[in-house]
């Protein structure tokens, strides 16, 4: 049965969460019912360009907008990977509203979609650490907290990889006598079945093993640090200190330091919650900010994406909570 004969077509929204490997899609009507969804592969504008990478959104949007018997809706709500700049996301919302899905389109960052998953109403922050490291801040009068996070140039320091790397150069710098001892200068290695360090960075210098891989060492450094290794243990105490800084900046923006608001973590890093991430995390931000409350977001971000829809349309407060009822059962199909 099509949208228009289920659902008011003026108030559908399609929510879109398009990260780095993967896109969730989902049709949503404005009292929060889930009409269609679809699943598609991974947004790269850097590497393939605007237009390539809306063309690889267009086809599960294309998807979900035929299951649910419509071509267009009223609201294109997308929470984007790389569009990390305002610019990036003025540039990405004109190219989406050229292909004619809503009437009207809305384009932020994917951190908002984790922002807004985790909270009934648009307050609060998000640091998310995964491949990457990024943290957003919100307000319901629409006022945002926000970072470039593309990268060292713009200070980051975290995140899967960069840990990865970190990890990496101690251990090296261990083995060949330039660092001080570390237990990753055995446990790096050996999560590949190779002896040493020197092999490792052959290995990865020659392409025996893909740099995609590198990844993998970002559990085997906290599994080293929660054995008690110092070296481990001081990059785990560093990135809890990075998520409070970001954290405790992005409240202070907002004037939310001294008020009860939610702090929420997501992405595979801290969602994976590592005990002594998640305490160092816990008593640095309860010293510079004692009324925030942490919580981790294990909703689909694609949740987040829509409620910022429905938020845009003025949805009532039934249809977010239908909306996230449903998303609560785990489904992912209407």
């Amino acid at each position: 049965m099509g949208l228009n004969a289920r659902r008011p077509a003026e108030t559908s929204v399609l929510a879109i969460d398009a990260g780095n490997s993967k896109t969730d899609v989902a049709l949503i009507g404005g009292d929060g019912a889930v009409l269609a969804a679809a699943r598609g592969g991974g947004f790269q504008p850097p590497r393939v360009g605007v237009e390539a990478a809306i063309d690889a959104l267009a086809e599960p949007v294309g998807r979900a907008l035929a299951e649910a018997g419509v071509t267009s809706v009223v609201h294109v709500s997308a929470c984007l990977a790389n569009a990390d700049l305002p610019v990036e996301e003025r540039e990405l919302a004109e190219a989406v509203q050229r292909r004619g899905w809503g009437r009207t389109t809305e384009v932020r960052n994917d951190t908002f979609a984790i922002l807004r998953a985790g909270v009934d109403e648009p307050r609060g922050v998000a640091v998310v650490c995964g491949a990457g490291i990024n943290c957003v801040g919100m307000l319901p009068e629409g006022r945002t907290a926000r970072f470039p996070a593309i990268g060292r140039i713009s200070g980051d320091w975290g995140g899967g990889a960069g840990l990865a790397e970190e990890a990496l150069w101690f251990a090296a710098r261990a083995e060949d006598g330039r660092g001080e001892p570390t237990a990753l200068a055995r446990t790096l290695p050996a999560h590949f079945g190779l002896e040493s360090m020197y092999a490792l960075i052959e290995a990865l210098h020659l392409g025996h093993i893909p740099a995609g891989r590198k990844h993998e060492l970002t559990p085997v450094l906290f599994t080293t640090g929660a054995e008690g290794d110092p070296v481990a243990r001081s990059l785990v105490h560093r990135l809890a200190e990075e998520v409070v800084a970001l954290s405790t900046v992005a409240l202070a923006r907002l004037d939310l330091l001294d008020e009860e608001v939610p702090v929420l973590l997501g992405g595979s890093v801290l969602a994976a919650r590592h005990p002594e991430l998640d305490e160092q995390i816990g008593t640095l931000l309860a010293a510079r900010a004692p009324k925030a409350v942490i919580e981790v977001v294990t909703a689909p971000p694609v949740l987040g994406a829509a409620l910022l829809g429905l938020d845009h349309v003025g949805a009532p407060p039934e249809a977010r909570a239908r909306l996230r009822a449903y998303y609560a059962q785990g489904r992912t199909e209407p």
